[in-house]
């Protein structure tokens, strides 16, 4: 699979980063097998975070022996620099590491959440201590909905971040205001060499009243070819890697599809753009 650097870390992360929001709800055996499933797949880079159901503790049992194959980040949802610290070192010892290379603010999704994590006593500080104690080398943030770009613009006047992790997927560019805004944060991460992990790849539409198939908040695309559509249109914005899907079934579509990733035009990406400009949106 192919490698990008991830901004100013200058590690060289997979196309695909693995989600490790798909060991949340299974058990240690099952979780055995699909961290067998990402190392055979030759991925480097692993997301995870304590809200992630049982994820670190079925992760941490492999750490110990996998520690140096993976880039590592955490994250947290806590608000305060007290609850961010606690947080920071239960994921540390529930993943038998002794420390990250990459802990973000997690699910900043409102310029009220970003004021608070970056206010005095706020969660960033107590990531910036830790990462002067040497437990983090790096310090990003991710978010999710509508506004997330434009948080991130503001986030990364106000601090210099080493990463961010937003949605893109085509349906999304279909509404004009979102992609201005996700296009110019990505002209910003590129000219501050910020790494950028892209969710949300193979969203498809809102579940809605329907069974939940698939342990995703949003019906997945399924077919192949969808879903290396879907992957060669995020890949082909600057500077992206993926965050594989939350469930562990999508993981070998979502690997091939990276591993086969060819650039999309700027003409075939309109083209599937307009395609989807009347699916729902998740959020």
């Amino acid at each position: 699979m192919e490698k990008r650097r991830f901004g100013r870390t200058n590690h060289m992360s997979t196309l695909a980063v693995f989600g490790a929001v798909a060991l949340g709800q299974l058990d240690q055996p099952q979780a055995d097998q699909v961290v067998q499933q990402v190392i055979n797949a030759g991925i480097n880079h692993i997301d995870i975070a304590p809200s992630y159901g049982q994820a670190e503790a079925r992760l941490g049992p492999w750490m110990p022996r996998i520690r140096d194959q993976f880039f590592l980040g955490c994250k947290t949802m806590e608000r305060s620099r007290q609850g961010a610290v606690k947080e920071f070192h239960e994921s540390l010892e529930r993943l038998q590491v002794e420390a990250f290379d990459l802990y973000q603010l997690h699910a900043v999704t409102t310029m009220e959440e970003l004021d608070a994590c970056t206010q005095s006593n706020g969660a960033l500080e107590g990531v910036i201590a830790m990462r002067e104690k040497g437990l983090t080398r790096y310090i990003g943030i991710t978010g999710h909905g509508m506004e997330a770009p434009r948080i991130f613009i503001e986030a990364l006047s106000r601090f210099d971040f080493d990463s961010v992790l937003f949605p893109i997927y085509p349906a999304l560019f279909a509404n004009d205001a979102y992609r201005t805004q996700a296009l110019a944060l990505l002209d910003i991460c590129e000219e501050k060499d910020v790494g950028v992990m892209i969710i949300k790849s193979i969203a498809k539409e809102p579940w809605g009243e329907r069974e939940h198939r698939y342990h995703t908040w949003y019906v997945p695309f399924e077919e192949q070819q969808a879903i290396q559509d879907n992957v060669n249109f995020v890949l082909s914005q600057k500077l992206t890697h993926i965050c594989t899907a939350g469930d562990y079934r999508l993981l070998d579509k979502l690997f091939t599809a990276c591993e086969g990733f060819e650039p999309m035009t700027d003409e075939d990406q309109e083209k599937l753009i307009q395609q989807h400009a009347d699916m729902e949106l998740i959020f």
